[in-house]
């Protein structure tokens, strides 16, 4: 495995990992990636994307599994937000904290699996992006 590859490979662990609740710093290792190797930006930004949506369609899985009485105990604000809004609420699936229990309670609600992927792409997509020409543009100057 050549040197871009291994440090993608570990952006995509590090990016789905990031994306449950277990602990992971995908935006340090999206930074540092890039600061490195500027070359990589776009396939950085695609595969922390798909590391992290896969990671929130994990979160969304497990909300699936939890019994309706259980479900009632999910965070409250997350499942406020996730019954008011639906499927567009995933769009904040990258916020911390927040967004793992937003993908939870989407699946326990049993909003539309394949929906549900599209907006937990477009929010992840849309935080990488920034977040990497922000670092591309520091390391610019």
């Amino acid at each position: 495995m050549t040197g871009h590859a291994a440090a993608l490979a570990g952006l995509f662990a590090s990016s789905f990992l990031s994306a449950t609740i277990l602990p992971g710093n995908s935006e340090l290792v999206l930074g540092a990636l890039i600061a490195s190797a500027p070359a990589l930006l776009w396939p950085a930004i695609g595969v922390a994307t798909v590391g992290n949506t896969l990671g929130g369609m994990t979160s969304y899985a497990i909300g699936r599994f939890i019994p309706e009485r259980a479900g009632r105990k999910l965070a409250p604000r997350s499942l406020a937000l996730a019954r008011r809004y639906g499927v567009a609420a995933l769009l904040l699936s990258w916020v911390p904290i927040i967004g793992d229990a937003l993908c939870v309670a989407s699946g326990w609600l049993r909003h539309d699996w394949r929906l549900a992927a599209a907006a937990i792409a477009i929010g992840k997509f849309a935080r990488y992006l920034v977040l990497a020409h922000g670092v591309a543009w520091a390391f610019a100057r």
